[in-house]
Parts: C-alpha cells; sequence; structure tokens
C-alpha cells in the first residue's frame, strides 16, 4: 500500500466529507424522538418484567405479605 504525505491525507478527507450526506434538522430531530420514544418503551418493558419476576420469585419463598 502506497503511502500518502499529510497534505495528500487531508485532500482525501475532504473529498470523503464531501460525498457524505447530511441529515436535515428535522431528520435529526425525528430520529431523536423516536430514540427516546423507544428508550422509554424498553424500560416500560423492562421495569414491568422485573415486577413481574420479583412477584413471582417473593410468592414462591413465601415472602409476600
Amino acid at each position: 500500500m502506497a503511502k500518502t504525505n499529510a497534505a495528500e491525507f487531508l485532500h482525501q478527507v475532504r473529498q470523503e466529507m464531501s460525498r457524505v450526506t447530511w441529515p436535515t434538522r428535522k431528520e435529526t430531530l425525528v430520529t431523536t424522538g423516536m430514540v427516546f420514544v423507544m428508550v422509554f418503551i424498553a424500560a416500560a418493558f423492562f421495569f414491568f418484567v422485573d415486577q413481574m419476576l420479583s412477584y413471582g420469585v417473593r410468592f414462591l419463598f413465601g415472602l409476600s405479605q
């Protein structure tokens, strides 16, 4: 593999950066909102499962009051 000097490397980096398709502000906000919604749904699901397992373990060991 041929070695490139620093100037050539920076030139190649600028070329690659010009090819990147950056998301719009609206796309970024919508995606961020969806991430928060999915995190909330996952947290609620795991909280519910944890509560049910906790109840089951307490019931099996006779610790429920």
